[in-house]
């Protein structure tokens, strides 16, 4: 036997008697979210109207990581064609559970085919649940700085297609990253943000429990918006081990993925959603969905040459039923 064959079957002896690396955990949420309990309700509504975030416990070289992750992120778009309607994807997952993680991928590779969205889309989300995420982290501050991006890129003529995926409450929607990041987006920071940046022409897609909650805020007539909930209703299937949430497996891994409108596709969605829930003997969630007249426009042309269906992905959101 040569020495190189000795060497190489010595070195492979070697890796089979190493021990396997423990499985991966996502992080937990383990400690409570900072600051909260002092407020009242009215002071947590303010809260979430400014946008409030508090990032805790990170390393130095994890907000570098998290920085140049963005930064690639950024680099990769590219700009719309001037008199040409076109969407801009962003999918967010705004909560470390990996429910959101794989929700959130999913809905951007939906969207994102949808709407031929190459060079224009853009997913943040924690991890998927098989490893550490490579992607963003879906933060309100990265949030901001995409849209920021994005509202460089677009022409007037385009539109953003906006799905995020998190926890949610009467206030808004809830940014929580293990117990190192956390936060409150309301309805108020949301429109400013979009205000701000000018990006009139908009879809948004809301999947959390009382999302409704930014329908009056965020209507404009150059605006389509679909929430999983009302106001005052929670949504379902946002256990931690699922692959997606009632509203997401009904409106993106279903009814989105057929050559169908906006409009029919939430109309599906929602009564798909009842169906699930009464199966389920569940409080009705109430999606709500409203398309301004002055985005059928837009909306309209996205939709002239939709691509074909494409078959539903991971474990049904009523598994979780079982």
């Amino acid at each position: 036997m040569s020495f190189r064959r000795f060497a190489v079957l010595a070195a492979l002896a070697l890796l089979g008697a190493a021990p396997a690396p423990p499985p991966f955990k996502p992080a937990e949420h383990t400690a409570a979210p900072p600051f909260l309990d002092k407020l009242g309700p009215g002071e947590i509504a303010y809260a979430a109207d400014i946008g409030t975030s508090i990032e805790r416990s990170r390393s130095a070289k994890y907000e570098l990581a998290e920085h140049r992750r963005l930064a690639a992120a950024l680099a990769r778009l590219t700009p719309g064609r001037k008199g040409v309607v076109e969407a801009f994807v962003l999918s967010v997952g705004l909560d470390s559970d990996a429910v959101f993680g794989r929700e959130a991928r999913e809905a951007g590779r939906v969207l994102a085919r949808r709407y031929g969205a190459t060079g224009h889309s853009l997913t943040l989300a924690g991890t998927d649940g098989s490893g550490p995420s490579m992607q963003p982290m879906g933060s309100p501050a990265n949030i901001a700085a995409v849209l920021a991006r994005f509202a460089e890129l677009m022409g007037p003529e385009d539109a953003l297609v906006l799905y995020t995926t998190s926890h949610g409450a009467q206030f808004g929607v809830v940014y929580n990253d293990g117990d190192a990041g956390f936060g409150l987006l309301g309805p108020s920071k949301l429109a400013g943000l979009l205000n701000e940046l000018g990006i009139k022409n908009r879809m948004l897609l809301i999947s959390a429990c009382y999302s409704g909650v930014f329908v009056p805020t965020l209507v404009t007539d150059s605006t389509a918006i679909v929430t999983a909930a009302s106001s005052t209703r929670t949504s379902f299937g946002c256990q931690a081990d699922n692959d997606w949430t009632f509203f997401g497996d009904a409106l993106i891994n279903h009814a989105l993925r057929k050559p169908q409108g906006l409009a029919t596709a939430a109309a599906e969605a929602t009564m798909t959603i009842a169906e699930w829930e009464a199966k389920g003997r569940l409080l009705p969630s109430q999606p709500q969905s409203y398309i301004g007249s002055k985005a059928k426009t837009w909306l309209d042309v996205l939709e002239r040459a939709l691509p074909p269906a494409t078959t539903p992905v991971g474990k049904p959101a009523t598994d979780a039923l079982k």
